[in-house]
């Protein structure tokens, strides 16, 4: 018996059947759209798949969910979220900033120096509390009905540093306050214990920081921070801030913590320990690793500049872009 080389086609959709349909769809949409005012391709509708089988109906087209969906498919709609990427304002010298930025990093990077993307991720409430997330489950996980601080065991505060260089994130789990005494306090912890080793011969180190909270580049109380730090781990710091509405682009915030948020979702953080684990266990497919330590020590808030620093000011602003740009010697 010969075998049937025949090509065998599809079954043919039903979409594919029904006359007049794309034309249809595409005419009833234009009363129910709406659209990006700086982005005319960028359009979408508030109607479901029902709403629009009704709608279809009422033009004598018998259309269901199903052939509803492919038409969405077909004319380029897809199910998305809102995605958070507008900037509410317009910086001056922000493109100057980031074209600055990217040199830097190529600098570090072709000198096999240390570039460091640092922040504070949200703060978190110990005990047992609701989180954002779904988890496989036996039985329904039942938390506090309320998010009340005076239930809370504890403070979480996570604080990393993103080695851009090799991949890898270095968190701190904080109890007290997220200073820029905190802060420092981490790098020179993670700096002693690992990443000084990955660079063995680093003189200078960049750090990328966002522009405000415990590193602002307003507050001469984080560059008094930053400058003794730099005196402690005998390293040149060279700072340079993300503009203000750009933190999205510190690379900290897309490499790593959006990573360790997954890790995080739906886990009740009823003690440090769980918290520091499941961050542990953060991986991905370009080789990311997480390093967590603990930071028990007690922070103030409020501190400012002390008058000696103020008056020597031993900062080594950049001549152009000072606000965000500036180094600390030994």
């Amino acid at each position: 018996m010969q075998p049937n080389t025949e090509k065998r086609w599809g079954k043919k959709k039903k979409l594919d059947s029904i006359p007049h349909i794309i034309e249809a769809f595409t005419g009833l949409l234009k009363d129910y759209t709406a659209g990006d005012p700086m982005k005319e391709c960028v359009l979408w509708t508030n109607l479901t798949c029902g709403q629009v089988s009704d709608l279809l109906a009422r033009q004598s087209i018998i259309a269901g969910i199903g052939v509803v969906k492919q038409l969405f498919k077909k004319c380029g709609y897809v199910k998305r979220k809102m995605f958070k990427n507008r900037t509410l304002k317009v910086v001056k010298n922000r493109n100057e900033q980031f074209e600055h930025i990217s040199g830097l990093k190529n600098e570090f990077f072709r000198e096999n120096l240390p570039s460091l993307s640092i922040d504070t991720k949200k703060k978190e409430m110990l005990g047992n509390f609701y989180r954002e997330g779904r988890l496989y489950t036996s039985k329904p996980i039942e938390v506090n009905d309320h998010d009340f601080n005076s239930f809370s065991d504890g403070l979480i505060i996570p604080h990393g540093i993103y080695d851009l260089q090799n991949n890898r994130c270095y968190l701190t789990i904080g109890k007290s306050k997220d200073t820029a005494e905190f802060m420092c306090d981490n790098i020179e912890y993670h700096w002693k214990n690992s990443i000084k080793m990955a660079y063995p011969n680093a003189k200078k180190i960049l750090i990328l920081c966002d522009g405000g909270g415990s590193n602002s580049c307003l507050h001469y109380v984080v560059k008094e921070q930053f400058k003794k730090l730099a005196g402690r781990i005998q390293v040149e710091i060279v700072v340079a801030h993300y503009p203000a509405y750009c933190s999205k682009w510190n690379p900290i915030e897309h490499k790593d913590f959006c990573h360790i948020t997954r890790s995080w979702q739906g886990v009740v953080f009823d003690n440090y320990q769980i918290v520091k684990e499941l961050a542990e266990k953060t991986k991905t497919k370009t080789g990311l690793s997480v390093v967590v330590g603990f930071n028990d020590k007690e922070y103030v808030t409020g501190k400012k500049a002390s008058i000696d620093f103020l008056e020597s000011m031993p900062v080594e602003f950049d001549e152009k872009l000072p606000k965000w740009n500036y180094s600390f010697k030994p």
